[in-house]
Parts: structure tokens; C-alpha cells; sequence
């Protein structure tokens, strides 16, 4: 009996000794320390920027495509939900149909010019040659400038009467063209307009990429006896695959919503001939007497979705290549 009753004793004893040693093997819980409260400092501003500036803006355009306001329910906030009308309005005007497609057309001519030539510049200037770095600070210029600048100075060039566009037409012998008043033309002019503003930033991101390729892969490529344009297709182009979609992606999500540089140039007109879904949004607005809110706000929601759909491209792009 005495035995057994020390044998449960002993039993006992371990189990109780086996449980602490399993509490203390557990890691104590770790206290909100001086360090944590500092890192939540430095994350305050940039959150406080993103809800103020992205997340709020965003709700507010979505609540606005989704009611009935009027300039008075826009100011005392008492305008009634209209679900989807908004939306329904926008797909049955007439304007919609012409607005996406100057959009689409606008967007990727755009992008397809300034990507290609920007391209072309930065392999030119990856040769390094005298005078290389002071005409890439040149090309810088047309980034630089205000848009407003830019957009006013492509006015007056292509004005009908007295831009230097026509008037050197005139010196080769060829009729001189409306570019801003006529509606086969205006598209093109704010096309060519924004072309050349976007040229820089593309030749700035594909230069950064270039010189990020080895130089040995080049020379080895040459002792190989490819040429310039092997070199170009086998090396360059791949290896900057990377660097050439971000420049694409930020391109295109910049370029749909243009809106300055049309606005300025040919206000959307005539009639509604260089319309995009930007200005028509503005327009809808701002640019009458009696604002369409509603209506305004959901053209630049689709704007959004079209420009997320892109950007979930890219990331679906990037998953691949990984």
C-alpha cells in the first residue's frame, strides 16, 4: 500500500513538473514596446494621406455615381439613391459610343509612339558619345514643362492662320491644315501633342533599364559576330522586358486620363470629334449650367475600372514571368 501510494506520489510529481517545464517553454508574450508605438508613428501620415487622398475621394466619386444629385442635394447632401442610373444614362447617350473609342485610340497610339521612340532615343544615347548627357537633359524639357505651357505652345503651332506648322507646310508646297478645327483632324492634333510630351519619361525609365544590363553580354554577343540588330532582339529587348512593362503600365494608367491637354487644345471639339471619357466626365460636371454629377462621376468610375483592369493585367504579366 505505502508503496503504491509513493509510486502515485512520484507520478504525480513529474506530471506537475513536466507541466511548468512545458509553461516555461512557451514564449513570453512579447509587450507593445517603445519601438512598435515609433514605427506606428512614421506609418500615421502615410495613412492618414492614402484615406484622405485615395480611399475617401474614391467612396465619395462611387456615392455620387450612385445618386440623383443636383447642384442644391450637392451642397446640403440630401440627394436621393438612384442605384444604377447613372450608370444606364451614360451607356445610352450618344456620346459614350465616340468617347470610349477617342479614348481607346487616343490611349494607344499614344503609348505605341512614345514607348518606340523613347526606346529608340535610349539605345541611341547607351552609346555614350560627346554631347550625350546635355541633349538628354534637352529632351527633358517638354516633361518638365507645366502642361498648361505645353498645351497652349502646341495651339499656337497648329493654328490654321498663323502657326508655324501650316507655314512650313506652305514653304513645301502643301495646302495648309485645320488641325484644331476640323474633325478629321483634331483627334490627331492632341494625339501628336501628347506624343511628344510622353516621349521623355519613356526615354528616362528604358535608359535607367539599359544601363542596368552588363556590358559584357554585349561584347560577348559581338565576338560572336551578331550584329547591331541581333544584338537589339536577343539581348537588349529581353532583358529589358521588365522594365519596359512598368513603363507601358504607368504610361497607359497616366494616358486614359488625360484631360488638360485636350481640354486646352480643342476642349473636345468640334463636334466632339477629340471627345474622351476624361473630358466628357469634366464636361458632364463642371462644363455646363446645370452639372450632371452623377452622371460625371460614373464616367470617371468606368475610367477607374478600365484602368485597374490594365493594372491586373500587369500583375498577372509580372506572376508569369516569375
Amino acid at each position: 500500500m505505502a508503496h503504491d501510494v509513493m509510486t502515485r506520489a512520484s507520478t504525480s510529481t513529474s506530471a506537475s513538473a513536466q507541466a511548468k517545464a512545458r509553461a516555461g517553454a512557451r514564449p513570453p508574450r512579447r509587450r507593445r514596446g517603445a519601438g512598435d508605438w515609433t514605427a506606428w508613428a512614421f506609418l500615421a501620415p502615410v495613412v492618414v494621406y492614402l484615406v484622405a487622398f485615395y480611399a475617401y475621394p474614391l467612396y465619395r466619386n462611387l456615392d455620387l455615381s450612385l445618386r440623383h444629385y443636383t447642384v442644391r442635394s450637392f451642397v446640403q447632401g440630401d440627394a436621393p439613391f438612384s442605384g444604377l442610373d447613372n450608370y444606364r444614362t451614360v451607356f445610352a447617350d450618344p456620346t459614350f459610343g465616340p468617347a470610349l473609342l477617342h479614348t481607346l485610340v487616343f490611349t494607344f497610339v499614344s503609348i505605341a509612339f512614345q514607348f518606340s521612340i523613347g526606346l529608340a532615343l535610349a539605345v541611341f544615347f547607351a552609346q555614350n558619345f560627346r554631347l550625350s548627357a546635355t541633349l538628354r537633359a534637352l529632351f527633358l524639357v517638354p516633361w518638365l514643362l507645366p502642361l498648361i505651357v505645353s498645351a497652349s505652345t502646341w495651339t499656337w503651332m497648329l493654328n490654321s492662320d498663323s502657326g508655324i506648322v501650316n507655314a512650313a507646310l506652305e514653304f513645301i508646297h502643301v495646302d495648309p491644315v485645320n488641325w484644331l478645327t476640323s474633325p478629321d483632324w483634331a483627334l490627331t492634333s492632341v494625339i501628336i501633342a501628347n506624343i511628344w510630351i510622353g516621349i521623355p519619361f519613356n526615354l528616362v525609365v528604358l535608359y535607367s533599364g539599359l544601363q542596368a544590363i552588363p556590358a559584357e553580354v554585349y561584347e560577348a554577343a559581338a565576338i560572336d559576330g551578331a550584329t547591331g540588330w541581333q544584338r537589339f532582339r536577343r539581348i537588349t529587348f529581353p532583358l529589358l522586358r521588365p522594365v519596359s512593362a512598368i513603363t507601358l503600365l504607368l504610361g497607359l494608367v497616366y494616358t486614359l486620363k488625360v484631360f488638360d491637354i485636350i481640354w486646352i487644345m480643342t476642349k473636345g471639339g468640334p463636334a466632339d470629334a477629340s471627345t474622351t471619357l476624361a473630358t466628357w466626365s469634366y464636361r458632364l460636371s463642371f462644363g455646363n449650367l446645370l452639372p450632371e454629377f452623377g452622371p460625371g462621376a460614373a464616367v470617371g468610375n468606368l475610367l477607374i475600372i478600365m484602368a485597374l483592369f490594365f493594372g491586373l493585367l500587369y500583375i498577372r504579366f509580372q506572376r508569369r514571368q516569375a
